[in-house]
């Protein structure tokens, strides 16, 4: 089946196109290429936009704001969001974070979406395409959003204390076995006054560990102070069984991970 590609200069005329059946919006393409090759054969033509605001990172009064288009290396190289680097070097190897999107992470399967995670441990919002909403809402009903993502945007305090952590089996550009993100704030007696974590590969798309979030207030960041956090981690998750890792195994090395990432 061939394939054609229409490029908008604004997102507006876009997502008009978005509305004829067989379309698909191409961002990095690193997933819907992918489909395409493989013989997905429910769309036949790829839309894109070429608006300038999705490939711009802009900082104003400590909030980061990312166009959908930026790609995982141009975040893993900015200096001011070095805090967050790691999480955007997790995306596969050189060549696809080179082409990777922030707005296609968004959208990425399990046990893709690993900068996804991050975000939702960032307390991140989603803009599409002049509608704000938090990454929380967004997430569960990705799949049925109406419009194109145009944006993320998050507070550089939380960036500060952010710690993140994947788990894969080929090292260093493998697919997650698991991916967790956490936000951490600490008291002036050093225990936690803010906590939000989020995982990956523990539902078909990232999701908070409320209770182990609830079980960290007021702890010291110690292997005794964090242990009720470890013990809530796998509440309410649902973890799939993939080539890469069984949902047993998934569920077996998230307590060990977290208490890492938290303790050491």
């Amino acid at each position: 089946m061939p394939l054609s590609l229409q490029t908008f200069a604004t997102v507006e005329e876009a997502s008009v196109a978005l509305r004829a059946a067989g379309t698909r919006y191409l961002g990095g393409g690193t997933l819907c290429v992918r489909a395409a090759n493989e013989g997905d054969l429910s769309f036949g033509t790829f839309v894109r936009s070429a608006e300038k605001s999705l490939r711009e990172i802009r900082m104003a009064e400590g909030v980061v704001s990312i166009g959908a288009s930026v790609t995982m290396a141009e975040i893993a190289r900015h200096k001011k969001l070095s805090p967050i680097a790691n999480a955007a070097r997790a995306v596969g190897g050189p060549a696809v974070r080179n082409m990777a999107t922030v707005g296609g992470n968004l959208f990425a399967p399990s046990p893709y979406g690993d900068f996804a995670v991050a975000l939702l441990a960032l307390d991140a919002a989603v803009t599409i395409e002049g509608r704000e909403m938090p990454l929380d809402a967004f997430l569960p009903n990705r799949d049925a959003a109406s419009g194109i993502a145009t944006g993320v945007r998050f507070g550089l305090r939380g960036a500060e204390n952010f710690r993140f952590l994947k788990v894969s089996r080929v090292k260093p550009k493998g697919v997650s076995v698991l991916s967790i993100a956490a936000v951490v704030e600490l008291a002036a007696d050093g225990t936690v006054a803010y906590a939000r974590l989020a995982l990956g590969c523990m539902a078909d798309r990232p999701i908070r560990a409320k209770g182990a979030e609830e079980a960290l207030i007021g702890k010291p960041l110690t292997a005794v102070g964090v242990a009720g956090a470890i013990e809530r981690a796998g509440e309410g998750i649902d973890p799939p069984t993939d080539p890469v890792a069984s949902a047993w195994y998934r569920r077996e090395v998230l307590p060990v991970h977290l208490r890492r990432l938290l303790v050491g």
